[in-house]
């Protein structure tokens, strides 16, 4: 899918992020909760990233669905690496703003979460996250989010 966003100098100057480099970001860079979340990049190209957080009891909140708390960290971490992707790597940033709509629950099954970068500039990075049930073609979670970049 061609991207209609134009190239930032960063994005032009950096190398494409490898999918085990981004995957090792999420081992030196976020919280050991986080991590719980077993979250695993699956695509990462300039401007987006896929991944899929696996099922687990441990995130099922009452009434038998995956509890919005780790659906959110989930598209927080996930907006990470597609800024990182972005950028060619990681870089420190703090989340400024997250806005999320849960429109259908998620029951018994694997998460994708796919997150695009809107726009990237010298301070601020703007995100649109959208998270499914894996094998359904229905959004499940959408999620604007910005971040700022440490000066």
């Amino acid at each position: 899918m061609a991207s209609n966003i134009p190239p930032t100098t960063e994005t032009v100057l950096t190398p494409h992020l490898t999918i085990e480099a981004a995957n090792q970001i999420l081992a030196d860079n976020f919280a050991p909760w986080v991590q719980a979340l077993d979250l695993r990049v699956l695509k990462c190209a300039p401007h987006e990233a896929e991944l899929l957080m696996p099922f687990s009891k441990s995130l099922v909140r009452v009434g038998g669905t995956i509890c919005g708390q780790a659906l959110m960290s989930a598209a927080d971490t996930a907006m990470v690496i597609a800024i990182a992707a972005t950028r060619g790597g990681f870089v420190p940033m703090a989340t400024v703003n997250q806005t999320v709509a849960f429109l259908r629950p998620i029951t018994g099954r694997d998460v994708l979460i796919h997150a695009r970068v809107t726009k990237s500039g010298k301070m601020l990075a703007f995100g649109d996250i959208q998270l499914r049930a894996q094998g359904e073609e229905h959004i499940a979670v959408h999620a604007t989010t910005t971040y700022a970049f440490a000066p």
